[in-house]
């Protein structure tokens, strides 16, 4: 049975942009998620964090090794992306339109391993079908002031499992939903 993830990049104010010169991956962290997305089983995503990851289904002439290493590793993996305006999907990736929490009990059935989901308003309408086993907070030490909070709707009740530096100035915060924490998880990282 596979897990279903919710990670992003956070400000130290709770805020996700991925447009934001801030969040530019430095190259321990991106090679952290060159690793994360080779190892993932899938991913689900919302219109808006879908069209902003479109950036990886094609080559751009500046892009270095690690960028096209991203890149296959990306594309390489199948993506659900749940949108009701979209009227299709690129390569690898199939649009859905309704009954979420089908496609995801379906998916955490059937596969094995972890299932990345993204985008703020996906991961409040999978929180509240209590589909999340696991919320992964990249904080930068950054503040925005503004943008789209990483948490959208009512806030979950969560415990911290594991913290983690990442790379030179982001750690990784890693949450179980409070129902779910299960008894035998190793004592937080320190």
């Amino acid at each position: 049975m596979a897990k279903l993830v919710y990670a992003l990049n956070q400000s130290l104010d709770g805020y996700v942009d991925h447009d934001h010169e801030k969040f530019v991956p430095r190259p321990a962290l991106f090679r952290h998620f060159i690793e994360d997305v080779r190892g993932l089983s899938g991913m689900v995503y919302g219109r808006r964090m879908y069209q902003i990851m479109r950036y990886w289904d094609e080559d751009h002439a500046n892009w270095g090794a690690e960028e096209h290493e991203y890149a296959a590793a990306w594309r390489s993996q199948p993506k659900w992306v749940v949108s009701r305006s979209l009227k299709s999907a690129g390569p690898n990736a199939t649009l859905v339109a309704d009954d979420i929490d089908a496609l995801i009990r379906g998916l955490k059935a059937q596969l094995v391993g972890e299932i990345e989901a993204g985008g703020p308003d996906l991961a409040g309408a999978l929180t509240d079908l209590g589909l999340i086993d696991e919320y992964r907070l990249y904080l930068h030490p950054v503040v925005l002031g503004s943008g789209k909070p990483f948490f959208s709707g009512p806030l979950p009740s969560l415990r911290l499992v594991a913290n983690e530096l990442i790379a030179e100035d982001v750690i990784r915060l890693t949450y179980a939903p409070a129902a779910q924490v299960p008894t035998d998880y190793n004592t937080l990282n320190r």
